[in-house]
């Protein structure tokens, strides 16, 4: 297996972070401490420049650089490599003087005054000429210092603007896609319904807060315009880039499952995906193992955007944050664990926001690893010092990936398109949750699972689950077929093949475009329960799953029933089905269940695919990465109490242990096993 290494100059894995020093230029003593302390902590790299605008240029064409070089210079000297940004996150105040187009528009027609981060316009011929100005600068600057590693674009894109020169690139963007044919739109859109119909597109207008918000293809279209007029922003910023510095990578940080862009329509600009993790550590809400579990899923998400090389945790906190309802503190142990996960999952990269906290302003109590007492005699720096340890021991695994030969089909659109539908239940949709509860079990199970887009090639997988594929494209559906006909095992859920790309119903039953004939049913009805209602599935065997929340009512054609209704008018009638086709199986599960009861149906199918699954104690995480030097086993314990695994062969690379036969972790601890004869 070739290895992927994203920074050979570093020969192993980043560790560092976020790293603004332009807030203490009048400090040289820190700066210097800085660097003591990094070499202290482990850190080889820092991210800089991500709100340096006012400081690099403050007042327009104005540029100082100098205070950056020296920086640079010196932790370049001292081994520690550097990731620029792009300022463009935040603006400098002339130039909101000087340009206010540059300045959002609210929902509701309201320009936003200057301040706050992102609240640029995207369209703005202005800011797009003033951060291409400010982006060849700094390529030509720093493009060759040999400390350069990695171009971070601008910072966690995101937001809407409603402006009049977004308004009618909307309006261009929609005759594009409509072949500049009103009335493709029209059809499209239904808009015959409730007299919503467009005479021309310069009728359009943005879905405002106080104007049309009622035709779910308008929704829908500004969800995807918002993405590809940010995706075409950031382009414009990767360019001059590129121009200067072809050899340098680019990344942005993504966050989680941010609603408001599709990441996958980004990914294809980046060379390395990259994210921001904060979880909510020891809510009152779930077990902590849950909240563990639910950050392994956004991981899994963030790797399966470029499956084949490993991605980048961009920030991550090394103690507590503090915009969070409840900003807790990590307990000890959890930050070496957290960061193990990330590596675990696939990350060359362990980064934090921040290094030093800042002594004034929004983020002065956010965690850091350097507090305000400015020392190494902290809890947190001994952590985050024991996680560089780690790293070091840990460098034969960059470059290694994840490999999965299970997938779960996640998707913006069809997100997007389940939260604008009117129908259901409007607390009980829970797309989302969904998806990350079905993952959880395969995670449980010790199987490695990719989130993928319904759309994207499924030839590296056995077995694919695809909850609530309400909105289903031609492209998907077969794709869908292609893959169970090839010998896959494909399981699908109620809510499935709904509408179009469009939101347009499929006439002829549900699910529609030929996924009827591919699962051998047909959904004649589906049944919203309130949150007191509960039904039952019984199989053959007697086993029984409880149902919550949706129940369809099936029609089988020529599928093979599994378990069926138990109580309510459906009595009897079809739940689970199954239907052969080809050289695979298509499994039809016509309503929501509780936790953990499909655990037993994917087992099933993945012994039929011949897919292992581990026996591991309740609590314990399990990952596999390999690569042309060896394959790594990575075990987490998220237990406060001592767990034992059983069958694990090869020495630990954290403890230098060789283990032969049972792993004892101790309570929130973790091993990576190297395995025997792999090299």
């Amino acid at each position: 297996m070739e290895k992927k290494m994203l920074f050979p100059k570093t020969g192993g894995l980043l560790h560092g972070g976020d790293y603004n020093p332009e807030q203490w230029l009048d400090r040289p003593d820190i700066l210097e401490e800085d660097v003591r302390l990094m070499k202290k902590a482990g850190v080889n790299s820092v991210s800089m420049g991500i709100f340096s605008w006012s400081v690099y240029e403050p007042a327009e064409g104005d540029y100082h650089f100098d205070w950056l070089e020296r920086i640079m210079d010196r932790l370049y000297e001292n081994g520690i490599y550097t990731v620029l940004a792009t300022p463009s996150g935040a603006r400098p105040a002339w130039l909101d003087a000087a340009y206010p187009e540059a300045m959002r528009v609210s929902s509701r027609g309201v320009r936003d005054g200057h301040g706050n981060r992102h609240n640029h316009c995207m369209t703005s011929p202005v800011y797009r000429r003033k951060t291409e100005q400010i982006n060849r600068r700094l390529a030509e600057r720093f493009g060759s210092h040999p400390g350069l590693i990695l171009w971070h674009i601008s910072n966690e894109y995101g937001g809407e603007c409603y402006c009049p020169l977004c308004a009618k690139r909307f309006q261009q963007y929609l005759a594009d896609k409509f072949d500049h044919d009103i009335e493709k739109l029209n059809k499209a859109w239904w808009t015959v319904f409730w007299s919503h119909r467009y005479n021309s597109f310069d009728q359009i207008e943005p879905p405002y807060e106080n104007g049309e918000r009622s035709v779910m293809g308008l929704n829908l279209e500004w969800k995807r315009f918002t993405t590809w007029n940010t995706t075409d922003f950031m382009k414009a910023e990767i360019a001059v880039l590129k121009e200067i510095t072809p050899d340098i990578p680019v990344t942005t940080n993504f966050m989680t499952l941010y609603d408001g862009l599709d990441y996958r329509r980004m990914a294809p600009e980046l060379d390395v995906i990259s994210w921001d993790s904060y979880p909510s550590f020891h809510n009152d809400g779930e077990p902590f193992f849950e909240t563990m579990a639910e950050n392994a899923f956004h991981h899994s998400v963030m790797r399966s955007m470029k499956k084949d090389k490993p991605f980048m945790l961009m920030e991550s906190a090394p103690g507590l944050v503090n915009w969070q309802a409840f900003n807790k503190l990590k307990r000890p142990g959890v930050h070496k664990l957290a960061c193990l996960q990330a590596v675990a999952s696939g990350s060359d990269t362990v980064q934090y926001f921040q290094w030093r906290k800042s002594r004034g302003s929004a983020e002065q109590f956010h965690g850091a690893v350097v507090d305000h007492r400015g020392t190494e005699d902290t809890r947190v720096f001994r952590e985050v010092a024991q996680v560089g340890e780690m790293l070091q021991k840990l460098r034969p695994v960059a470059g290694t990936t994840v490999k999965a030969r299970t997938a779960i089909l996640f998707d913006w659109d069809n997100r997007w398109a389940i939260r604008g539908m009117q129908g259901l239940g409007r607390e009980t949709k829970r797309y989302e949750e969904t998806c990350m509860g079905i993952w959880k079990e395969f995670l449980k199970m010790g199987v490695e699972m990719d989130v993928t887009a319904p759309d994207q090639d499924l030839s590296d997988y056995d077995v694919v689950i695809a909850p609530m594929l309400y909105m289903l494209k031609s492209e998907t559906a077969a794709n869908l077929r292609a893959f169970v006909e090839g010998g896959g095992q494909l399981l699908a859920t109620y809510l499935t093949g709904y509408v179009d790309q469009d939101q347009l119903c499929f006439l002829g039953g549900f699910p529609g475009d030929g996924l009827a004939e591919l699962f051998g049913v047909i959904s004649e009805e589906i049944d919203t329960l309130y949150p007191s209602d509960r039904n039952h599935i019984r199989f053959e065997d007697g086993r029984e799953w409880e149902v919550r929340d949706y129940a369809e009512v099936l029609q089988v054609q020529d599928a093979r029933v599994l378990a069926s209704y138990t109580e309510d008018f459906y009595q009897g009638m079809a739940a689970v089905t199954c239907k052969e086709t080809g050289k695979g199986k298509a499994y039809y599960v016509a309503a929501r269940t509780a936790p953990g009861q499909m655990a037993w149906l994917f087992e099933q199918m993945l012994k039929e695919a011949g897919i292992s699954t581990r026996q591991l104690p309740a609590g314990v995480e399990y990952h596999v990465r390999s690569g042309e030097e060896g394959t790594y086993e990575f075990y987490l314990n998220h237990n406060t109490h001592p767990v034992k695994v059983e069958n694990v062969q090869g020495p630990d690379l954290e403890s230098g242990a060789v283990v032969q036969g049972d792993l004892e972790l101790a309570g929130l601890c973790t091993a990576v096993i190297r395995l025997q004869g792999t090299d």
